[in-house]
């Protein structure tokens, strides 16, 4: 008997990101994304929609798990590591496929599945269990599933660990090592020591930027570029609009922070804003709600930019759209849908970087032509990334140790990087590098 592991999605690509590790006759799918860019394509269409499984297979938006169709019967649980939607965005159109299996998840990834299936009038019939970070949970006689808290670019992401006789299996997708997050804990290097100490048989390791030779910056830095063009920047008479990940809470706390010092009203304009913050505050990681005002729906933001429309520079608004998606409130902002107007000289922050997909590079330089034209002035990259580099991998295989190394978060040409640094390695780790693609398996022994 042996440990068998499925790249289902996010090992031809980046995105989709599933994997399936079969522990004798019992297997366990830890995430279950989307692909996001064929996804807001797909939604972005006119006509009719087809949200069905099979048509979201088709074009290329979940994870195919026909791959695994052999395991289906022994599926037991879905454990999606933290709350981005090319991690669990798939859930609420998959999971039903294994309606015996417990999707296992912290809180924060509870709560915001919840209600994504609420809002978008789905049901699926998996039970759901709520798993605290730095928590562990007996899943069968043979596996523990423990989730050891691991800093990102979200609250509650975790390392998700499954302990079995043959060794530990380690999914760190995604992972950062953050020693000063704005929000949230450090990551529990304490606890990652201990489990390579104990023995780890494999790692699945988010080797997205293993490519750059570098630490990736603290979330501090992010903050501190934020304060420089949101305080530092003179924006007197002039509107101030902010974009980025919805997800991104700390980034998020930081730019209610800076708008309280420029005495300015803060306003989140967005369904995906108001979902994360609602979920952040029902457990407790956040409370916005007292200094910023959430705006869900497109008849009340029109009523309150109307308002702003008036008395510009006494507000600041926090927009979706960062991507450039033409159905963003940004977008329709600068399309004229809303009562208020972008005028010379009014600042637009993009606090993110343009995810590396064809539609996304497409939609951002749209919308930046279109305010260039308006006469915005543009603070772009106002950002850190939520992913660790070369320095990052090198910490953390050193912590654990591991035997086999299986790269993800990407397709080979991305993730290549990572079998010089394991080289590079060789008198500290001896391990066996395995170069996934979607649908591959490979046994372990």
């Amino acid at each position: 008997m042996s440990i068998e592991i499925c790249a289902i999605g996010g090992f031809s690509e980046v995105g989709k990101n599933c994997i399936a590790v079969k522990v004798d006759d019992e297997v366990v799918i830890v995430d279950m994304g989307l692909q996001m860019d064929k996804y807001i394509e797909y939604t972005d269409e006119e006509g009719v929609f087809d949200f069905s499984a099979k048509k979201l297979t088709e074009i290329g938006a979940i994870p195919d798990i026909s791959t695994i169709k052999d395991w289906h019967d022994k599926v037991i649980a879905i454990i999606p590591s933290h709350v981005h939607l090319d991690h669990m965005g798939a859930i609420p159109f998959l999971a039903g496929s294994f309606k015996d299996a417990v999707v296992l998840c912290t809180p924060f990834v509870k709560e915001l599945l919840k209600r994504i299936i609420i809002d978008d009038k789905r049901q699926i019939p998996n039970q759901f269990k709520a798993l605290l970070p730095n928590s562990s949970y007996n899943l069968t006689k043979n596996i523990t599933v423990e989730f050891v808290y691991m800093t990102h670019s979200t609250p509650q992401t975790v390392t998700v660990i499954l302990h079995t006789k043959y060794g530990a299996v380690v999914y760190t997708n995604d992972f950062k090592l953050d020693s000063k997050p704005t929000l949230g804990q450090k990551a529990n290097i304490k606890r990652l020591k201990e489990i390579g100490e104990q023995g780890v048989l494999c790692v699945i390791l988010d080797c997205l930027y293993c490519r750059e030779a570098k630490k990736t910056p603290s979330e501090t830095v992010a903050k501190e570029l934020l304060k420089e063009v949101l305080l530092d920047v003179d924006a007197t008479e002039k509107a101030i609009l902010v974009s980025t990940f919805s997800s991104h809470l700390a980034r998020l706390k930081s730019i209610i922070e800076c708008g309280k010092k420029l005495n300015r009203k803060i306003i989140f304009l967005g369904r995906s804003l108001w979902k994360y913050v609602k979920a952040g505050e029902k457990i407790g990681i956040i409370k916005f709600s007292s200094d910023v005002k959430l705006i869900k729906y497109n008849d009340k933001m029109a009523d309150v930019l109307k308002q702003v429309q008036e008395h510009r520079d006494k507000y600041l608004l926090v927009c979706t759209g960062h991507q450039g998606e033409p159905r963003s409130v940004l977008s329709k902002i600068i399309n004229g849908q809303f009562p208020f107007k972008i005028q010379k000289g009014d600042h637009v922050i993009f606090s993110c970087t343009t995810i590396p997909a064809e539609v996304n590079i497409k939609n951002r330089g749209i919308m930046e032509e279109k305010l260039q034209h308006l006469g915005a002035r543009l603070f772009k990259d106002i950002h850190v990334s939520g992913h660790g580099a070369r320095e990052d991998h090198r910490e953390l295989l050193s912590m654990l140790k591991p035997r086999h190394v299986i790269p993800g978060h990407g397709h080979q040409q991305i993730v290549a990087p990572i079998e010089d640094l394991i080289i590079e390695m060789k008198e500290e780790l001896d391990a066996e590098l395995h170069f996934m693609a979607d649908g591959r398996r490979v046994v372990l022994e």
